[in-house]
């Protein structure tokens, strides 16, 4: 891990950086050569081809031994001024490829240009038609939820009424039981031996007045009817 993180380390700065700051002081010279400049221009093309190349073959000959210590290695050999591995590479391998295949290049070029267009063309016209549906159901969603507020508001308060009637109904149904009872209790009671002599008779109308009173006459006229009615029928 450490061998693989100092190897791309000298890589970015051995293949790029340095390279960068030669091409540099060649465009800042008063009078340019052209040899020189013609150099760095081959060397970039052959960096560019080698940047796009690597990231397929990377995925095959990465298990290579020693195969980042070799790309270090081809890197140095390009830039190299004992060496200047650039020309021999673009004289030999890249520019009589490039030349035979140059106008096929340009149609396919071309048609990959028109392509990733259209294609930008349709995702951004999908991006922005989702993006409207996806507004439009956010605000129909948002006039639901505040049009079910009152309504749950209403309801609640149709719940709070109908526990205050239910309320109301027990209380008066235990306060009905009560009434009666104090009825029943403010009626006055009849003593077993006053009843037993109005049976018999020993009662007279002519009974003293009074709540008490009151009750016992009406007692002893009802016993006096019933006698009398049990009488007819024997005469």
């Amino acid at each position: 891990m450490l061998g693989d993180f100092i190897t791309r380390s000298l890589l970015m700065l051995l293949g790029y950086a340095y390279p960068a700051f030669e091409c540099y002081k060649i465009v800042e010279k008063n009078k340019v050569e052209i040899e020189e400049l013609r150099f760095w221009c081959q060397y970039w093309i052959i960096v560019a081809m080698l940047t796009v190349t690597e990231r397929f073959a990377d995925i095959f000959i990465s298990w290579l031994p020693m195969y980042g210590e070799m790309k270090l290695a081809f890197i140095i050999y390009l830039w190299y001024p004992k060496t200047k591995g650039t020309g021999y590479v673009y004289e030999v391998l890249l520019r009589p490829y490039v030349a035979k295949h140059e106008t096929d290049i340009d149609r396919k070029l071309l048609e990959l240009r028109a392509r990733v267009w259209d294609l930008a063309i349709f995702y951004w016209q999908h991006c922005a038609k989702f993006g409207q549906t996806t507004f439009v159901q956010m605000l129909q969603f948002l006039a639901a939820q505040s049009a079910r507020m009152p309504s749950h508001g209403g309801s609640e308060k149709e719940v709070e009424e109908g526990k205050s009637t239910r309320q109301d109904s027990k209380k008066s149904a235990q306060a009905t039981p009560t009434t009666t009872i104090n009825h029943d209790i403010s009626q006055p009671s009849i003593p077993k031996h006053v009843q037993m002599q109005a049976e018999n008779g020993f009662i007279s109308p002519d009974s003293k007045a009074g709540p008490e009173g009151d009750g016992e006459n009406q007692l002893h006229a009802v016993r006096l009817r019933l006698r009398r009615s049990n009488s007819r029928p024997d005469q």
